[in-house]
């Protein structure tokens, strides 16, 4: 008689694929149950983050924001000790007749970003511009911080 290794992935291969079904449906009903207890507006709230992306080319850094639905002076841009810090908020459109919302999705509330740089920006030249919902932030580079192409002589 053969002995054979005990492999517990290939007998998972053979589950049936219902139990996983139950349990995804067991899932679903759990999380529409407990999001029934938050308010629409608790739900509306919940804190959110802006999407930045962050680019360095060869005299600045780039850090552009997503900020769509946010006022200009719901924002805050500060440096202190080479950290870039984004705060904001985006603030709830609570008007006074009642709607019959099928869905939101949007978040509000405030945000709060913040970011560690090279100690080379000058923080002196440092320029913010908001348009169509986008913040950019351009830091520059300090000139011992901009890459310098050395020309190799060949003997």
């Amino acid at each position: 008689m053969a002995l054979i290794r005990w492999n517990p992935a290939r007998e998972l291969a053979n589950f049936p694929n219902e139990i996983f079904n139950l349990q995804r449906e067991i899932n679903r009903m759990f999380d529409s149950f407990f999001r029934g207890w938050r308010d629409e507006e608790e739900t509306s709230l919940a804190q959110w983050s802006p999407a930045v992306d962050i680019a360095e080319k060869d005299d600045a850094y780039i850090v552009k924001v997503e900020l769509p639905g946010v006022e200009k002076d719901d924002v805050k841009v500060t440096l202190e000790s080479n950290v870039l810090t984004i705060r904001g908020e985006k603030k709830f459109e609570k008007e006074t007749k009642k709607e019959n919302y099928h869905r939101i999705e949007r978040c509000y509330g405030s945000f709060n970003r913040s970011f560690t740089l090279p100690s080379t920006v000058k923080s002196d030249k440092i320029d913010a511009t908001y348009k169509d919902g986008v913040l950019t932030i351009t830091l520059p580079k300090a000139e011992e911080a901009k890459p310098k192409q050395i020309e190799v002589k060949v003997k």
